[in-house]
């Protein structure tokens, strides 16, 4: 009785595979590090030419938009780093066009860097915050564009993770781009508003999850 053997060109592409899906990751990480780095470098310094105050209460309250979108670009770029660890944690190996789509999606974070830069540089124009509210929403939408290919007839999955939770993943990245999305019309109201509108992230957590909940019941 003869034994089947393995073909070593198919071990060899799988073995190359899974190698790659290390460097995507490698690769994500070293970005959004970068990203965050370079956002906490609009934070205004004392070094600047026209630094003037002499309380850092004075300088804070002078100063409080570009700290809030400090603060609410740290936490956008910072939520969408743990969604892509997540993310590919659960596949376990890539091909040419999920990585594809993964290197796009830090395209989008450049643009998001770039949209923030403009807001700050420019002001609390509405030109300004509708870009950027857009490049965090093309963020949330290449994200679950490659996550839905990457689990289209689990041809990336790992075989621990089941359809139900793939699903569910689906489904719960929705709430990233959906926040993005209706910040915009609160570009146009105002600066304040549009950086509270990012607090309405965990409402729509909890409404995607409720409604995951509903269909499954």
């Amino acid at each position: 009785m003869t034994t089947p053997q393995s073909d070593p060109s198919r071990d060899h592409t799988e073995e190359r595979a899974i190698l790659q899906l290390s460097r995507l990751e490698r690769l994500s990480d070293v970005v959004y590090a970068l990203v965050i780095l370079r956002i906490f470098l609009f934070v205004p310094r004392p070094g600047d030419d026209d630094w003037h105050w002499t309380t850092i209460g004075a300088f804070v309250l002078d100063n409080w938009m570009t700290f809030a979108a400090v603060l609410v670009a740290i936490a956008i770029t910072i939520i969408y780093w743990l969604q892509s660890n997540v993310l590919l944690g659960h596949l376990v190996r890539t091909d040419g066009r999920h990585t594809s789509l993964m290197i796009g999606q830090l395209f989008f974070l450049f643009f998001f860097l770039y949209a923030i830069g403009l807001g700050i540089n420019l002001g609390p124009s509405a030109g300004a915050r509708t870009f950027e509210s857009v490049t965090a929403a093309l963020l949330g939408i290449s994200g679950g564009w490659a996550w839905a290919y990457a689990i289209r007839r689990r041809r990336l999955l790992r075989p621990d993770v089941t359809d139900e939770e793939a699903r569910a993943l689906a489904h719960r990245i929705l709430a990233e781009p959906i926040t993005a999305m209706v910040t915009i019309p609160f570009a146009f109201v105002g600066p304040g508003l549009w950086e509270l509108s990012w607090l309405s992230y965990p409402l729509w957590v909890r409404l995607l999850k409720r409604r995951r909940r509903g269909a499954n019941g």
